[in-house]
């Protein structure tokens, strides 16, 4: 794992230090000796994740944290507090200002490494996440980030403590920012998180006969869970544990004894992050589906056949098998829209697809190729197989009349259908296209609701 990470203090031999510590994990360092130059690379750089000095003269690490964090173009980017100051009140103001961790001087080198990886793998998933988003639409970031504060609606938090008091004081302190489930049977607490939604997964490490990483594995391992933030708590000094804990995917930790405030902030930022996370997941795969399928029909669409035909022509030639493709066109569908009006056009649509959704199988794709054209890719199907489906569908269409749904009149609607199958000269999926449009034409032209193959 790599990533671009920016060192921001003032001490030029603290930037000495963490940059080659982290040069021997292999991580592209940038520094900058104070806040303003640290802004000023950010805006010019791209930068995976931050390592930044609380205490610096002209901007402190709490302004430019703040800054960064309330800009749409830089919120997504971990940053990591390194300082000298070790109160729970700094480490909660800094959590508020939008930082993702703290790490008191001197830094301990396993537990920086750690921190580091795990904060650059969420952020690998968030950065793949937006790209996709981006790629699709315009999904707009600034209004996401807005509305995923984490204060929107309480958190959902399952909490998994072994002891009745623990769970008392957890539940108290998290009252104003999170809805909590306490439970103190870890396999339960795994059944209840995959089968149920939740904001975060609090795992208290006060087990006397279990071990509690071993949770946090298999939540990771789970696909319904593997997404879920984690925050461990632990004693003061089980650094070990932390090491490992954030090796296997937890996002977070925390020391007792726990400060209240600082737990509120540590959860708000978990919370906000599954939360955006989470409306980007859904952005993408709605853009998706919005991309790819005709919105009338509810079949697939040019633009997904165009991208989905090369693949099911390279596999078929590759592994030596029959692909056929069949183009079918409403004979004299203008006539319908001129006589009944479009949205009568629009039923006759919908319906020509719903019949053939019946008639090919699964493996088939059928799609809308645009007006009231359709082709149906048929994996695995030689010429005659899918002359036998042709003339299936072109028979359910000609014998079953098509209701207009506004005024409940039937009207008999024909098809022409024009096949071609990979076992001709075709080279490519563009000329597979072309033998069953010409195909179609000549159906066309022999007089309607028919079906021609192409000539082998």
């Amino acid at each position: 794992m790599t990533a671009r990470i920016l060192v921001v203090d003032d001490v030029p031999a603290n930037l000495k230090l963490l940059e080659a510590r982290l040069v021997a994990e292999y991580f592209d360092v940038l520094t900058a000796e104070d806040g303003f130059k640290a802004l000023a690379i950010c805006e010019h750089t791209h930068v995976d994740l931050i390592l930044l000095d609380i205490m610096m003269p002209g901007l402190s690490g709490f302004e430019v944290c703040e800054r960064l964090k309330a800009d749409p173009r830089f919120a997504h980017i971990p940053i990591v507090m390194v300082t000298a100051l070790d109160q729970p009140a700094d480490r909660v103001r800094g959590l508020k200002a939008g930082a993702d961790d703290f790490l008191t001087k001197p830094v301990n080198d396993l537990q920086l490494i750690s921190r580091v990886k795990s904060l650059v793998r969420l952020k690998t998933l968030s950065d793949e996440l937006r790209i996709r988003a981006d790629t699709a639409q315009n999904v707009g970031i600034e209004d996401m980030l807005k509305g995923t504060d984490g204060r929107d609606e309480p958190g959902q938090v399952l909490l998994v403590d072994s002891r009745g008091n623990s769970q008392e004081r957890f539940i108290k302190a998290l009252k104003p920012i999170a809805e909590v489930m306490a439970m103190s049977d870890p396999q339960a607490a795994l059944f209840e998180a995959a089968e149920n939604s939740f904001d975060l997964v609090i795992v208290n490490a006060n087990f006397d006969d279990y071990d509690p990483l071993r949770l946090c594995s298999q939540l990771r391992s789970l696909e319904r869970t593997r997404f879920l933030p984690l925050l461990i708590v632990t004693e003061q000094g089980e650094e070990d544990l932390i090491v490992r804990a954030l090796d296997l995917g937890v996002n977070d930790y925390i020391m007792r004894p726990v400060d209240p405030n600082e737990l509120v902030a540590r959860c708000l930022t978990q919370i906000k992050r599954k939360r955006y996370n989470d409306r980007l997941r859904v952005s993408v795969q709605q853009t998706i589906e919005l991309a790819v399928t005709d919105a009338l029909t509810g079949l697939h669409n040019r633009r997904y056949l165009d991208n989905h035909l090369k693949t099911l022509f390279n596999r078929a030639a590759a592994r030596g098998r029959a692909l056929s493709i069949c183009i079918t066109d409403i004979d004299r569908f203008k006539t319908i829209n001129d006589t009944y009006g479009h949205d009568a056009g629009d039923d006759i649509l919908r319906q020509f697809a719903a019949r053939i959704r019946s008639t090919v199988r699964g493996a088939d794709l059928a799609c809308r190729y645009g007006g009231e054209e359709f082709v149906v890719v048929m994996p695995d199907t030689d010429a005659a197989a899918a002359g036998m489906i042709a003339e299936r569908l072109r028979g359910l269409i000609e014998n079953q009349p098509f209701v207009i749904r506004s005024t409940g009149q039937a009207i008999s609607v024909t098809a022409s259908l024009g096949i071609a199958s990979n076992e001709a000269a075709a080279e490519t999926p563009e000329q597979l296209l072309k033998q069953a449009d010409r195909a179609l034409y000549e159906a066309k032209n022999s007089g309607r609701n028919r079906v021609v193959a192409a000539a082998a």
